[in-house]
């Protein structure tokens, strides 16, 4: 990465890391406590990815290299997760999981918008503008599952305890087990299509990248040619002629 291109994304990483901590401390402001906040999904992956990009920004600055592709896609799926999830399900009208939106201040609509548009849109950029391409593979987006389903044991689990569940897709007391794990097949699909996309995305980018640089690579990959140049301080060796060389057939 170029020294420029290294400023402009400890500059992008570190706006990442600011509306994390903007959309948390804003939210809090409102009726809801910071502990109130951590068993939610969005907190925890804002969270996580705003350590990335710090992270991240760490290592840009130190001129050294990226994290790894797999764990910044982990962690870009996740903070895309809140963001789909939040306008397509949980702030629809439309969607049978639609959770009333109530009247914000506007402190705690400020940081509802950070947490479930800006920073997922920030992240996403990051790893399409920044990421090396063409390291993400297919069992990827299986692995990445690990933190959602894990996410879905903490919150049957601590509903037992509370009575009290963060969304209603996961609400057992309405849903019933069953109604839970019916949601938990469809979100995960949803996930797993949604991890295989951005593999997908991420080896096109790297084919086009490829074929526009086909010559620097080519060049790269091929071995040095030996050098015939003596060494230098070395003698220089005459050629030696037709005549001066032996010839087993010849009279004596």
């Amino acid at each position: 990465m170029s020294l420029r291109r290294r400023r402009v994304a400890v500059v992008f990483r570190l706006a990442i890391v600011i509306s994390v901590l903007a959309g948390i401390v804003l939210t809090a402001i409102g009726p809801t406590t910071v502990t109130g906040l951590l068993p939610y999904f969005t907190i925890q992956s804002n969270v996580a990815v705003g350590i990335f990009a710090g992270y991240a920004a760490w290592r840009a600055w130190q001129d050294r290299p990226e994290p790894p592709s797999a764990l910044k896609g982990a962690v870009t799926l996740y903070i895309t997760i809140t963001g789909v999830v939040y306008h397509l399900v949980l702030a629809n009208p439309a969607s049978p999981f639609a959770m009333p939106q109530p009247d914000r201040t506007l402190p705690d609509a400020l940081g509802n918008q950070f947490l479930h548009t800006v920073v997922p849109l920030l992240a996403v950029a990051d790893w399409a503008l920044f990421d090396r391409r063409g390291r993400l593979r297919p069992r990827y987006a299986a692995w990445w599952l690990a933190f959602p389903l894990g996410y879905l044991g903490f919150a049957l689990l601590r509903g037992l305890v509370v009575d009290r569940y963060p969304y209603p897709f996961i609400d057992a007391g309405e849903l019933g087990y069953a109604g839970v794990a019916v949601s938990a097949v469809f979100f995960a699909a949803a996930f797993w299509l949604l991890g295989l996309l951005f593999v997908a995305v991420d080896r096109t980018l790297g084919r086009r990248a490829r074929a526009a640089h086909p010559a620097a690579q080519h060049a790269a990959a091929a071995p040095a040619a030996p050098s015939t140049a003596p060494a230098r301080g070395a003698p220089a060796t005459a050629p030696t002629s037709d005549a001066a060389r032996p010839d087993a057939t010849a009279l004596p």
